[in-house]
């Protein structure tokens, strides 16, 4: 039962870990010399060292994908918390369906996040040449991965 513990409790960290990064990292859409996320838009050398930022466009479609972006990651945070009491808290043969609950909120999150960036993103960066970065995967790895510790959630049940 530890070991299960341990297991769940490790996805779940991965999965908040990965929310974390392909929030806040530079890298959703690279073109040569150019980063762009959803906070803001950086020039980089040929090195690679950033030589300038600027924020990002005050598009509503952006503004929704930087909001449910926080929301997974709220969510997922709040569902770590849940599954912390819950843990003490929870009756012998109790499902943890709050905790689940919240993560698969928060898999729903990023997956329309990414689903909004990806059909958008054309109107952003038109006639540009560019490539997806390594945070715009990570989110979308990390949507099954949230779902699917969020249907673990919901199908543990505590024992002794």
């Amino acid at each position: 039962m530890l070991l299960l513990l341990l297991g769940i409790l490790f996805l779940h960290v991965a999965v908040l870990v990965l929310l974390f990064v392909s929030t806040i990292v530079s890298q959703w859409l690279v073109t040569n010399g150019h980063t762009t996320d959803l906070w803001q838009n950086c020039t980089t050398s040929i090195y690679g060292a950033v030589q300038h930022c600027s924020a990002s466009s005050v598009s509503e479609w952006l503004q929704s994908v930087q909001a449910t972006m926080v929301l997974s990651v709220i969510f997922s945070v709040l569902s770590l918390f849940l599954f912390f009491c819950q843990l003490f808290t929870l009756t012998k043969g109790g499902r943890f369906y709050i905790t689940g609950f919240f993560q698969i909120l928060a898999g729903l999150c990023v997956m329309s996040a990414a689903a909004i960036y990806t059909v958008r993103h054309g109107e952003w960066n038109a006639n540009i040449e560019y490539s997806y970065g390594f945070a715009y995967i990570l989110a979308w790895v990390a949507f099954p991965l949230a779902l699917l510790s969020g249907i673990i959630y919901v199908i543990l049940r505590k024992r002794e």
